[in-house]
């Protein structure tokens, strides 16, 4: 696409956004289905199911970045992505239809796991630019094969905390007490699409949606480079921002989709859990790349990581204090991370600069 003209790139641009935006929905459909028939629970099914799906823009463009030598773009969509995608949870709070805070009404214990787990992995990022590249195994980073691990261990906690008996019987003394009634099913919503399907029928629904969403990457990556390229902007930047917001697109429409669905903890895990499966896709990027990617890190991707690690941790915060009511149609702890957010990209752009 580098020799198509900037309209031709920006046609291209919108028709993958609003691709992306479509199967976004279908996927949330379909994975409310197939956590209710498989009994995965709605934070583990939203953390693995729509968290992998939704993270299928991220894998396109850190393949084709990496493939393509663009380590910057791909360093700076992964790290700069987790920000962004936090931010939509801001989104799902705004558009809720409830007075009550969005953390206030999710779960007890899962919801802070998730974001602690993104916090780990992605502070586990952090350190690998302070690696020489002499200490890679082949072309992989340790610390790439670090976050994959910590995110195994990390699955395996979450299943192990669910079917303890010990944290039902915790959420059962408290759920009275901390969590917020969740809100039904919105009347003028429409019905789940995949509610009298056949089970065959969601999951190949949910495949055909995935892949349209992978294809969907693969096209805003391409025309996403090319207009950066076209108008000067710094990949980084690029990467932070337009791009991170585009590729945020399947968290939105599903978080959305969830919440009116009367399905926060699915929310909540959907995008927790797409944030700690972003960050694994380093070692995707050092084998693609052929050298360590995190190496090569700059200081502005660095930073935009910092940013994802202080609106999670603002979230997880939230969700320990459990808000009862909202300012200006907003938690506190999303008005916070709005600040925070804001301030974060004030800061880039004197480290950029």
């Amino acid at each position: 696409m580098g020799s198509w003209s900037s309209g031709a790139l920006i046609g291209v641009f919108v028709v993958a956004a609003v691709a992306t935006w479509v199967a976004g929905v279908v996927l949330s459909d379909a994975t409310d289905v197939i956590d209710d028939r498989f009994d995965l629970g709605e934070a583990l099914g939203g953390m693995i199911l729509l968290g992998l799906a939704g993270t299928l823009p991220e894998l396109a463009i850190t393949a084709s970045a990496a493939l393509n030598g663009n380590l910057g773009l791909a360093a700076g969509n992964l790290l700069g992505g987790i920000a962004m995608q936090t931010l939509v949870l801001v989104l799902i709070d705004a558009v809720s239809r409830s007075k009550t805070p969005l953390s206030t009404m999710s779960k007890v214990l899962e919801p802070i796991y998730e974001a602690l787990l993104v916090v780990l992995v992605v502070a586990i990022a952090l350190m690998g630019p302070l690696l020489p590249d002499t200490v890679a195994i082949g072309s992989v980073s340790p610390v790439s094969i670090m976050i994959v691990v910590a995110w195994f261990m990390g699955m395996i906690g979450l299943k192990r905390i669910q079917r303890s008996e010990h944290w039902e019987s915790v959420a059962d003394a408290l759920d009275a007490k901390v969590v917020a009634a969740q809100p039904g099913p919105v009347p003028d919503v429409r019905p789940n699409r995949f509610a009298a399907a056949s089970t065959r029928l969601t999951v190949i629904g949910f495949a055909a949606a995935a892949l349209v969403t992978l294809l969907a990457g693969v096209l805003l990556e391409q025309s996403g480079n090319g207009l950066a390229t076209a108008w000067g902007i710094n990949g980084v930047i690029f990467g932070a921002t337009i791009l991170a917001a585009v590729t945020a697109l399947p968290e939105i429409s599903t978080g959305i989709r969830a919440v009116r669905l009367g399905k926060v903890g699915l929310a909540m895990g959907d995008i927790f859990g797409g944030n700690s499966v972003q960050i694994t896709l380093f070692l995707l990027a050092d084998i693609l790349a052929g050298k360590p990617v995190l190496t090569s890190v700059s200081n502005n991707s660095m930073w935009l990581g910092g940013m994802g690690l202080v609106v999670t941790a603002i979230f997880a915060m939230g969700l320990l204090f459990r808000p009862r009511h909202k300012i200006l149609g907003l938690g506190p702890d999303s008005i916070f991370v709005l600040v925070a957010y804001a301030l974060g990209i004030w800061g880039l752009l004197y480290i950029t600069n």
